[in-house]
């Protein structure tokens, strides 16, 4: 039987979407790999795609749609960070698996300077990509402003404040915090300090809320000489580690707010003669990789790294199949793994 357009002429969007029972939009959807379709629509228009031979034109899609067909990731460290923390490589496995299904391509931005920020705002103001993702987010960054004001497609990983006006994905960083905490007085602990993120991390901040919560419940004042601060790497692990022994000698248990932090932590524990966690109970947050090799392993707050890639993936190509929808906010939760750091 000859269907429209099958004879002399290329086979249209519009023939597709008679042919599949649904309207121009969905056709659409599909094609740009959006996840906002129902499996019976998907298989519907995958069926008369196939069925029409329907190959979508890119070139003219791009000229009435301003199209690229690319999406940057965006993450604003140098690249020490970038290999040395496995948070990074986890979300952007996530991100890949999503993407691998559709037509866009991956473009990895790094920002180390003020003139690589200065040069990527200018290539996101001319719309050279389709949407943005942007990871390791600051209080200060100009970027999801700018993005905001031009209206580009945008998911963070995280936020720079509860007042978040971008689409974003978290986790539930005080409730992780909180039950690390609660674990560690559960084992008798209680000169508990910690080794927290910058504080101009929104991240960093609530999993600080997090540890003072968990010591107020017990009816434990925090205490200034027990928080040190480290910006999520081994060396400022180290760093806070050799202060707080300095100034709480007497510390018997340290939650740390990343495992990479927490690695360091622990040379300096072992380096004092502390032994972990018969003197010192250990706990990081992420559960990465990191947490399982360290001597002894690491108990850690499980964070979904690479589903927040996922789901960042996945909200990031509705914003762009959909302009104009309202923005989305996730917060995924998080779980304890006990390990023998604690």
């Amino acid at each position: 039987m000859s269907q429209p357009g099958a004879v002399g002429r290329r086979p249209t969007l519009e023939a597709v979407a008679a042919l599949a029972g649904v309207g121009r939009g969905t056709v659409s959807r599909v094609i740009n790999g959006s996840p906002s379709v129902s499996e019976r629509a998907r298989a519907a228009v995958e069926s008369a795609i196939a069925e029409l031979g329907y190959v979508p034109n890119r070139a003219a899609r791009s000229l009435v749609t301003s199209r690229t067909d690319s999406i940057a990731l965006v993450i604003p460290e140098p690249e020490t960070r970038l290999f040395a923390e496995p948070y990074f490589s986890d979300i952007i496995r996530g991100v890949s698996g999503v993407l691998a299904d559709t037509d866009m391509q991956l473009l990895l931005t790094l920002i180390r300077t003020s003139h690589e920020r200065q040069r990527l705002a200018q290539y996101l103001t001319a719309h050279r990509v389709d949407g943005v993702l942007m990871v390791s987010v600051h209080e200060d960054d100009p970027l999801p402003d700018l993005l905001d004001r031009i209206e580009m497609p945008a998911v963070l990983s995280g936020r720079r404040s509860d007042l978040e006006s971008v689409s974003y994905v978290d986790a539930d960083n005080v409730a992780g915090a909180r039950s690390a905490v609660r674990h560690l007085l559960r084992r008798g602990c209680r000169a508990i300090a910690t080794v927290a993120g910058p504080p101009d991390m929104y991240v960093a901040r609530c999993r600080l809320d997090g540890y003072r919560q968990a010591l107020a419940e017990e009816g434990l004042e925090h205490s200034d000489d027990l928080v040190a601060t480290g910006d999520f790497t081994e060396d400022s692990g180290r760093a806070a580690m050799r202060a707080l022994l300095e100034r709480r000698p007497d510390v018997d248990g340290v939650f740390a707010a990343s495992d990479v932090m927490a690695a360091g932590a622990l040379l300096v524990l072992r380096e004092s003669g502390r032994s972990v966690p018969d003197d010192v109970a250990l706990v990081g947050f992420e559960d990465s990789v990191v947490a399982r090799h360290t001597d002894p392993p690491l108990t850690s707050v499980r964070q979904p790294t690479e589903e927040m890639g996922r789901t960042m993936a996945r909200l990031l190509l509705d914003e762009i199949s959909e302009p104009g929808r309202l923005r989305r906010q996730v917060v995924l939760p998080t779980e304890l793994v006990r390990r023998q750091s604690a």
